[in-house]
């Protein structure tokens, strides 16, 4: 049984997840200022201002003890993170078992060094294709520890592939993955997590009706 922890995104916040990832890389990569860049502000600027006198001003998520209050509503963080939210990164990932294979392509907004992804992003890559590998397959837990190697430059705007393998001892949950460029390992890591009991999940608010 798959392992959910929270609500499912808006399908406009996936819609504009992906708008925010492509304009912000456009952005970055202009060489002058822009009217078009301007017209964006102010339509932000006028989204930021009516789109913060309909949520919570309360920034507690609302599971657990807060589940009756008037906090903002949990997302489920145990897959695909980056089709709702554009600073985690997005990725095509096949579960089999305890392996998984995948690709991943990162834009301009990863970049670190040029031409190249910044390593903070490859670790939070690494974290976010674990945690949904586990997932998928009914155990899974929080992170304990994360290592990560860099072997060679990851390069930006290429199609690269990964693979996860995992192992479980009583409740350590053990995974090592790779990040590869044409059978060439760019980087791996190595991820423990310990094993939650779903069972004592706290309980999470589902979305409300409009008052």
């Amino acid at each position: 049984m798959r392992w959910t922890f929270g609500v499912a995104p808006l399908p406009q916040g996936l819609t504009v997840a992906s708008l925010i990832r492509t304009v912000t890389g456009l952005v970055l990569s202009l060489e002058r200022p822009h009217a078009a860049v301007e017209r964006l502000i102010d339509a932000l600027r006028s989204a930021e201002a009516e789109l913060g006198r309909l949520v919570s001003r309360d920034p507690t998520p609302r599971i657990g003890r807060a589940a009756a209050s008037d906090g903002r509503i949990y997302l489920d963080h145990s897959r695909d993170i980056g089709s709702f939210n554009p600073c985690f990164p997005t990725y095509q990932i096949r579960v089999d078992g305890d392996r998984a294979v995948g690709t991943v392509r990162f834009p301009i907004v990863y970049e670190g060094p040029p031409g190249v992804v910044h390593g903070g992003f490859l670790a939070l890559f690494f974290d976010s294709i674990v945690q949904h590998h586990n997932c998928d397959l009914g155990l899974a837990g929080k992170t304990t520890s994360l290592g990560v190697t860099y072997r060679r430059p990851t390069p930006m705007l290429a199609e690269l592939q990964f693979e996860v393998e995992r192992s479980v001892e009583e409740r350590k949950i053990t995974s090592v993955a790779r990040l590869l460029a044409d059978g060439v390992v760019l980087c791996d890591a190595l991820v423990s997590a310990v094993a939650g009991n779903r069972d004592q999940l706290p309980e999470v608010s589902p979305r409300r009706a409009e008052a």
